[in-house]
């Protein structure tokens, strides 16, 4: 028996099976992408059965009252995370950005700004 057909050796890099060597995301992220837009993977996603329902996380604002950082990533990333996992497990879960958080924040943010900048709140400009 040759014992080298029953191991599961690295191919060759010109054997079109082969797995690379290296990850290379920076080259390959844009190709996958491409990939992804060309066969129009979120809309097949939603058009496909659902046979568990649907399942909705409804994606707040980012950073609607501070300046952005580390959490906002990690709740980002969170969410992504959450709802292709329930689209690989029978969901129809859709990506629902949200932009309503009452307004408060925002707007003391702007009547902040045109303080500083000594402007008035005047109904058209706002």
């Amino acid at each position: 028996m040759d014992y080298k057909h029953t191991l599961n050796i690295t191919l060759s890099d010109k054997d079109p099976r082969a797995m690379p060597q290296r990850a290379n995301l920076p080259a390959r992220e844009p190709q996958i992408q491409a990939r992804w837009d060309e066969i129009g993977l979120y809309r097949l996603s939603l058009e496909r059965p659902a046979p568990r329902g649907t399942f909705v996380l409804h994606d707040g604002p980012p950073y609607s009252n501070g300046d952005i950082h580390l959490g906002h990533a990690l709740n980002k990333i969170a969410k992504d995370i959450i709802v292709k996992y329930k689209t690989m497990v029978g969901y129809r879960a859709p990506y629902v950005p949200g932009w309503d958080n009452h307004g408060m924040p925002i707007e003391n943010n702007v009547l902040r700004e045109f303080r500083e900048a000594g402007l008035t709140p005047d109904p058209i400009r706002m």
